[in-house]
């Protein structure tokens, strides 16, 4: 099958995307090209399904060997950036691509410094000197819209208690509540790939989408890059369960200024408008640290870090110490003011 690689016009050097300018470079000569005029190739291609899927690379001739996801990755024997092509095309051509903004160096950096501020991680994990790969891969989501049409109906009370003479008196208003709520959310992302945890992927939102790019081949050399494991309509469940705590919370903040309120009837018709296929940048960092690896990613437009450090069992103890003999110094402090002993 065809690969595409991007061969420096000056020096013949397999060129990469830079991060730093946005450019497609040449780490040899230093030669950049405006991706946004180069001319893609996969508009000129055509391939059919029963085409016989082998890849070789066009620098060494070397096999090039990877899992059905993978679209972009590099040559094991030469180490050139190259392009699956068929795994790009047609229902796999994705709409738009969020480029990276962070580079391997500056990620690097960024996660050491995350790692430094761990209050409760053990002394050796935050040096940070134990990362065994840190890989700058495109994550395949599907950015939907849905609108949501909402009608609620409920009960809400209202108390007040005030003092008439002798008397306390206590006053309760109870109000029927209807609401009629038009709600809809665009670039709702949801992760379309089976390899990556949804948690992290869910933690490393928000990407700036207002940086995102019409798709271009060339974005993607020097990373890696995967196609969808699930389609649009496999993952819409999901992305309705996403928004439906976001729309319990704005319900909720129409009725405000009652003491309670309990809905008796609650309806959503949520409609999808349109779902596109997009790649984001996230650096996946692996790190080895007491013979146990740890997984960690990092939006590679923020340098967000999210992921599940471990936790220093002699830092906790000292720091509930610490919460303990600061409240006995409280407690002590308090009944001396009130002129009493603590024993």
């Amino acid at each position: 099958m065809p690969v595409i690689e991007y061969k420096c016009p000056n020096c013949g050097s397999g060129m990469l995307f830079d991060s730093a300018t946005g450019a497609l470079s040449c780490p040899s000569c230093g030669r950049q090209d405006n991706i946004e005029q180069i001319p893609d190739p996969l508009k000129k291609q055509v391939f059919t399904e029963n085409e016989v899927k082998e890849y070789h690379c066009n620098s060494c001739g070397a096999d090039i060997v990877t899992e059905p996801e993978t679209s972009a990755t590099t040559c094991s024997f030469c180490g050139a950036a190259v392009v699956l092509s068929d795994r790009l095309t047609g229902d796999l051509a994705p709409a738009m691509v969020l480029p990276f903004s962070i580079s391997k160096d500056e990620a690097q950096q960024a996660f050491k410094k995350w790692c430094r501020n761990g209050l409760l991680t053990p002394s050796g994990f935050m040096t940070a000197d134990r990362v065994k790969s840190i890989t700058g891969i495109y994550v395949p989501f599907w950015l939907y819209e849905l609108h949501n049409k909402i009608e609620v109906h409920g009960r809400g009370t209202k108390i007040r208690t005030y003092t008439q003479g002798d008397y306390h008196y206590t006053e309760t208003q109870h109000f029927d509540i209807y609401r009629r709520i038009r709600l809809n959310y665009v670039n709702l992302p949801i992760d379309a790939s089976e390899k990556m945890k949804d948690e992290l992927m869910d933690k490393l939102e928000p990407f700036p989408y207002n940086q995102l790019k019409l798709f271009k081949t060339p974005y993607l050399a020097g990373y890696i890059a995967e196609k969808y494991s699930y389609t649009d309509e496999e993952l819409y469940p999901r992305a309705k369960e996403k928004t439906s705590s976001y729309i319990d919370s704005y319900i909720a903040s129409t009725v405000s200024g009652y003491n309670s309120v309990s809905y008796t009837d609650k309806q959503i018709d949520t409609t999808l408008k349109n779902a596109d296929y997009v790649l984001l940048p996230v650096w996946m960092v692996y790190y080895d640290y007491n013979r146990s690896q740890y997984t960690f990613a990092m939006n590679g437009q923020t340098g967000k870090v999210v992921g599940k450090p471990p936790i220093s069992k002699a830092k906790v103890a000292g720091w509930f110490t610490g919460i303990s003999a600061v409240s006995l110094l409280s407690l002590k402090l308090v009944s001396w003011m009130m002129g009493g002993g603590f024993l």
